[in-house]
């Protein structure tokens, strides 16, 4: 990286090379823009390992009020419809768009788009590429499109460690990298970091993913909403490898059964059985587990000898596990896998710091509710990115001064899994709530490596502990009943310190320690 970094001062900062980031970067061409990258494109980023696809009502049976009723019955009363609406009426036009791009999706012998099943939606719905290759196949696309566009300038190895904040403004960034810390003054800053399975044991997340784009917004002031609503998929490939492998339940929507050792089904019980939503079925199989059980996922019939050419991505995990899915049973189990809450963010992206706008994961827009419906989430990017786009290149660019550049050491969030992941899993309890609180606190306080996760990993358990019932993906055994009424959830880094250190006073802390 050039010394003089002079020429990038004004431009508008993405930080995150996945889906969400590229897809803003090229929406706003030709306006000149610089992209952070932590590592290089299309490296270490939850985009390139998405399986299933992007859902978008395609259909001659569909249509996107289908859409919509599904996510909102997925999202258990929790959605913005009126967000939802306006995304999901949008999303056909942006897949195509994508296609614009060079993605080349699976389609018939006809020419129309291959569309799949997925959990909870009541159509075929789920575009696709190279079976259960989608995000690497958008990301192929996406990247090529980047590198080709002369106003994107692509930084790799760089990553944004704070957001240079005044008068509740944007500023600037300061990010480090191998070789120095640098600072990028702007006043236009977007979020596109991702989410947080770096911060639990069981992820089919990358480790990079530790939730720093919402430790960036929470140093800066921002308010972030519904942090304790985390998505485990009921169906990861049960093994040693960490992250672990997801089994996409496009597996199931082709006609895999999940069974136990004994050969028996053992979801009777279960609305939805197979295809329930991805909340019902995770604690089914987690339950089951904890009774003693192991759980497979039965593909030997259905997709059986097709199972391959469907999903090549996952017969190759499952042969290096020594599993011929066409043959043989694949053992699995919930892990996390995707996070519901976010930066709170208006319609067009922009949170409550004036300046910085979030996109992806790392936002939260309302659509997903207490729990996403299957494939909304690579919908949910690429529309939003465009909206996200609109939003940057109609503020005026400002000028700003330039500023040293501050040391800050890079994440560390090894410490902090074994808290969420023991407090904050499928299952959860006031008790190991608050004993993750007090033990978070000391970590989000100190100046260490591991303070920036560990700030993450306390405003998701006050969120948690403040919501006194069980909703969608959070589910209380104290408070197993839903509220009387859905309402969302919002909260600060300073809010959230504020309750952990009354909780360290509290009478009864001593005790429950």
């Amino acid at each position: 990286m050039s010394a003089d970094l002079r020429s990038f001062f004004g431009r508008p900062i993405i930080i995150g090379g996945g889906i969400a980031g590229l897809m803003t970067a090229l929406q706003l061409s030709p306006e000149p823009v610089l992209l952070l990258s932590r590592s290089l494109l299309g490296a270490d980023n939850s985009s390139t390992w998405a399986q299933g696809g992007l859902a978008a009502s395609f259909g001659e049976d569909d249509d996107p009020a289908m859409h919509l009723a599904d996510t909102v019955a997925a999202g258990d009363g929790l959605c913005d419809r009126d967000v939802a609406s306006r995304i999901l009426q949008a999303a056909p036009k942006a897949i195509e768009g994508l296609a614009g791009f060079g993605v080349r999706f699976d389609r018939t012998p006809e020419g129309s788009l291959c569309l799949g099943l997925e959990a909870a939606h009541s159509r075929r719905r789920i575009v696709h590429a190279h079976g259960d290759g989608t995000g690497r196949e958008i990301m192929r696309a996406l990247i090529a499109a980047v590198r080709s566009t002369p106003s994107i300038v692509v930084v790799e190895g760089v990553e944004a460690r704070r957001l240079a904040v005044r008068e509740n403004a944007i500023r600037g960034v300061w990010a480090s990298c191998s070789i120095a810390p640098f600072f990028f003054g702007s006043r236009r800053v977007v979020l596109a970091t991702g989410g947080i399975g770096g911060l639990f044991l069981d992820t089919t997340n990358p480790w990079g993913s530790c939730g720093q784009g919402l430790a960036l917004a929470a140093r800066a002031g921002a308010v972030l909403a519904d942090l304790e609503f985390i998505q485990f998929h009921p169906t990861a490939l049960d093994g040693p490898e960490r992250p672990m492998a997801l089994v996409s339940e496009a597996v199931r929507g082709e006609g895999a059964a999940l069974i136990d050792e004994t050969g028996q089904a053992f979801l009777q019980s279960v609305p939805g059985a197979e295809l329930a939503p991805r909340d019902v079925l995770a604690r089914a199989v987690w339950n089951h587990l904890a009774d003693g059980h192991h759980v497979f996922l039965d593909a030997r019939q259905r997709p059986g000898p097709a199972f391959a050419r469907h999903f090549p991505t996952i017969a190759s995990a499952c042969l290096g596990a020594g599993i011929n899915p066409a043959r043989d049973l694949i053992p699995i189990r919930p892990a996390q896998h995707y996070h519901m809450g976010g930066v709170a963010v208006d319609s067009s992206g922009r949170t409550s710091v004036k300046g910085l706008w979030a996109c992806g994961e790392v936002a939260s827009t309302g659509l997903h509710g207490a729990n996403r419906l299957a494939s909304n989430s690579l919908t949910e990017a690429i529309v939003c990115a465009r909206w996200v786009a609109e939003s940057v290149a109609g503020t005026p660019a400002r000028r700003t001064r330039p500023a040293f550049a501050n040391v800050y050491p890079p994440p560390a969030p090894i410490a902090v899994r074994v808290f969420l992941s023991r407090a904050l899993g499928i299952v959860r309890d006031g008790q190991g709530l608050k004993a993750a609180a007090r033990a978070l606190l000391p970590l989000a306080e100190s100046k260490d490596a591991v303070s920036d996760p560990a700030a993450v990993g306390l405003m998701i358990a006050v969120a948690a502990l403040l919501r006194e019932e069980s909703r969608g993906a959070h589910y209380r055994t104290d408070f197993p009943h839903h509220a009387t009424a859905a309402r969302r959830s919002e909260i600060t880094l300073e809010a959230a310190l504020a309750a952990a250190r009354e909780l360290g006073h509290s009478p009864s802390s001593e005790g429950a320690k």
